[in-house]
């Protein structure tokens, strides 16, 4: 295993009709929707991973455990957090956090979990895939 280095990111978003659960496919409901939350806690990896990636790099997911606990309406600002927490080789695993945020800062933690990303060399992965 190697040391981890230091790298972390948060990011603020705001729930809109677009993010909601009716909008994205996944319920009903008009609340942030499970694909949304999923989608800002890549970002956030990708947000706390690029600074780190040498000319050339990028990363791809390759593993996702996302527990969505409460529900952000429209309107809501929501902070997604990403702290990197375990490196080996080219392996990168994140730990995600979500909180709704309020005028006292965060509040109710609206999902938490882990998200695995792999470094690669852009041009060898698409050449990979085009062939």
């Amino acid at each position: 295993m190697t040391q981890v280095p230091s790298a972390e990111a948060a990011i603020p978003f705001t729930v809109t009709g677009d993010d909601t659960a009716a909008a994205v496919g996944s319920g009903s409901l008009p609340v942030l929707g499970t694909p949304r939350l999923l989608a800002w806690c890549e970002a956030a990896t990708c947000a706390a991973l690029d600074p780190l990636l040498g000319p050339g790099e990028t990363s791809v997911g390759t593993r996702i455990q996302l527990e969505h606990l409460a529900p952000s309406t429209v309107g809501q600002q929501v902070e997604v957090t990403a702290r990197l927490a375990y490196v080996d080789g080219r392996l990168r695993r994140f730990s995600v956090a979500a909180r709704n945020l309020g005028p006292e800062g965060p509040g109710a933690l609206v999902g938490s979990g882990e998200i695995t990303r792999v470094v690669v060399d852009a041009d060898r992965f698409l050449a990979r895939i085009s062939g």
